[in-house]
């Protein structure tokens, strides 16, 4: 399939889950839904596609080549995702000087375990920010 096809879906099915909302109006079932599918998105080697839809202020911060690089970095030595369940739902407000930061966001914890980690789990977690356009979008993933 074309890449900007596979791109324009990938934004689409995001967009259905974390479209316009207040962070009043936000379902945590949502949350989860929309981490889950960024989760999946790099599982499936997509974590390129995922850095495309990020917030402007994510984008700013790392290029897209060390997003990629370094999602393939840390996933490399744990292998491949087994079973992944969610562990909670945070919401954070952030005073910063730079509009594209500061404001709301949510972060979904996941308690996966991996191949290469057979006798534990690993947490991930992924995080939304409500941008200026009032649409939440992915800001970050990080393996804790």
């Amino acid at each position: 399939m074309n890449p900007m096809i596979r791109l324009l879906l990938a934004t689409a099915l995001l967009w259905s889950w974390l479209g316009p909302a207040t962070a009043e109006e936000v379902e945590a079932s949502d949350m989860v839904r929309g981490g889950l599918m960024a989760i999946q998105m790099i599982d499936q080697g997509r974590a390129a596609e995922l850095w495309d839809g990020a917030t402007p202020a994510t984008r700013n911060r790392v290029t897209r080549a060390d997003f990629t690089s370094q999602v393939s970095r840390s996933r490399a030595p744990i292998g491949v995702p087994q079973m992944r369940t969610w562990v909670a739902v945070n919401r954070q407000v952030v005073a910063d000087a730079d509009a594209g930061i500061a404001g709301q966001y949510i972060s979904i914890e996941y308690e996966t375990r991996f191949t290469g980690k057979p006798d534990g789990t690993v947490r991930e977690l992924v995080s939304f920010h409500l941008d200026q356009d009032r649409v939440w979008r992915f800001s970050g993933y990080v393996l804790k």
